[in-house]
Formats: structure tokens, sequence, C-alpha cells
């Protein structure tokens, strides 16, 4: 358990028994338990979805759409600390630089945040707005629940799956240290996880993985390997993935 508590305490705000002692070896066998973390985290989001658009109307209060789709898009880098949002504008800020290798990863290591950065940071929030607002209220609550446990699953095989581009840095333990055996074991407990919501689930599951196998590989050529930064922004789009898809199903299945 103690390598849980460490990845509940690095990927998000929650910190159920403090960890101080950290090793390279513990981020590591970390790995194989992200999306039970996806799950603790999603079912906060969930329990929101439930509260706002079922407990609270049974007792009278209707609180405006508009706002409720705020407050739900705003958890996720709430209770993550924008771990893997800081991730994300990184990715976009180097990758879309067009210059060379050395450079990108350069830029990625750079705390300031440039013009790429902002303005997908800004379209992506844009969509997931939209999406809130446009998607079915019987299916907000299992979507924000499946969204991080299948994102976190997608952050798994980017860690196992794909080479890390940088000779050290933070996530190099993740990539050094998790093994194969993890993507495996994270993969059942997502299965697991997520069945019971059905056709949708596995939809987003498919859209999800075929989405990480094309940006894992558009990304190894261009940095020769991911990045700590690559795997915030493989999380990042694979929630918003994961909401659109609920979204497009839930008119088509």
């Amino acid at each position: 358990m103690r390598a849980f508590f460490i990845g509940l305490q690095f990927l998000t705000r929650i910190s159920i028994v403090r960890q101080d002692n950290w090793t390279a070896e513990d981020f590591g066998r970390s790995v194989k338990f992200f999306p039970l973390i996806g799950a603790v985290l999603g079912t906060i989001y969930a329990a929101f979805a439930y509260a706002f658009y079922d407990w609270l109307p049974a007792r009278g209060v209707v609180l405006p759409p508009h706002l409720t789709a705020a407050v739900l898009l705003i958890l996720p880098p709430l209770l993550t600390g924008g771990l893997h949002c800081d991730g994300f504008m990184d990715t976009m800020d180097g990758v879309f630089s067009g210059r060379s290798r050395e450079r990108m990863l350069e830029i990625m290591k750079d705390s300031c945040t440039g013009s790429n950065a902002v303005f997908c940071f800004v379209v992506l929030m844009f969509l997931e707005f939209a999406v809130l607002l446009d998607m079915p209220k019987s299916i907000v609550a299992p979507a924000l629940f499946v969204m991080p446990v299948t994102a976190r699953l997608m952050m798994v095989a980017g860690i196992t799956l794909f080479p890390y581009a940088r000779p050290d840095g933070l996530g190099k333990a993740f990539a050094q240290y998790a093994g194969r055996g993890a993507l495996t074991f994270a993969a059942v407990c997502t299965l697991v996880l997520t069945a019971w919501a059905g056709a949708l689930a596995w939809a987003s599951l498919a859209v999800c993985v075929a989405f990480t196998a094309f940006f894992g590989n558009y990304t190894e050529k261009r940095l020769g390997g991911l990045t700590g930064d690559v795997y915030g922004a493989i999380t990042t789009l694979n929630e918003g993935l994961v909401l659109l898809t609920f979204l497009v199903g839930a008119y088509i299945l």
C-alpha cells in the first residue's frame, strides 16, 4: 500500500497517509496503481455531479447549468494541483515550437509559459466546458468517474511502452522501475473499475488507446521518447477524449 499512497500523494492533493521519504523505486512501483488513484478522483468528481444533477434538484435547488459545468471543469486541476495541465502546456510549447529536438526538450523544461501552451489549454478548456454543458445529465457522473481512470491507464501505457527522452528527470523513475507488468495490472484494474458503465466506457477506452498510440508515436519521433510532461499531456488529452466519447456515444449508441 505504500506505493499506492506515494502515487496518490504525488498525482493529487489528497494525502491520506503522508509519505515523506520517496525513492526512484517507490515511484516506479506506484505506476501500476494509477488507475486506482484515478478511481479516487473519479469518485469525488461523480459525487459532485450527482449532488448537482440529482441530490440538490430533488430538494428544490437547481443550479445554473453554466456554473455547474464550470465547477465540474475546475475540479480536476484543483484536486491534482494542476500537475497534468502543466505537463500538457509544456508539451504543447515544446512539440509545436518547430525547433530542433534538443531545443524542444529545453523549452519543455523552461518554467515560462509560451503562446502555444496558452492557446492549446484555453481551447481544451472551452471544448470540455461545451461537452459538459451538452452532455445528458444522466451520464455526467459515469463519464466523470470513467474519465480519470481511463486517462491514467493511458499514462501507464505511455510510461511502459515508450522510451524516455531524457537521460534523467523525475519521469525517468517511473519509466525505469515500472516494468511491463504494471501495464497489465493497470489494465485489469481499469476494466474492473469501469465495466459497470457499459458501452460508453468501452468506446472511450478504445478511442483513448488509439489516440495514445498515435500521440505517443508522434511525440517519440519529435523528441526521441516521452518525458514527464508528455505523460501529463497524455492524461489531460485523454480525459477530454473520454468526455467527448461519452457525449457522442450518448447520441449514437
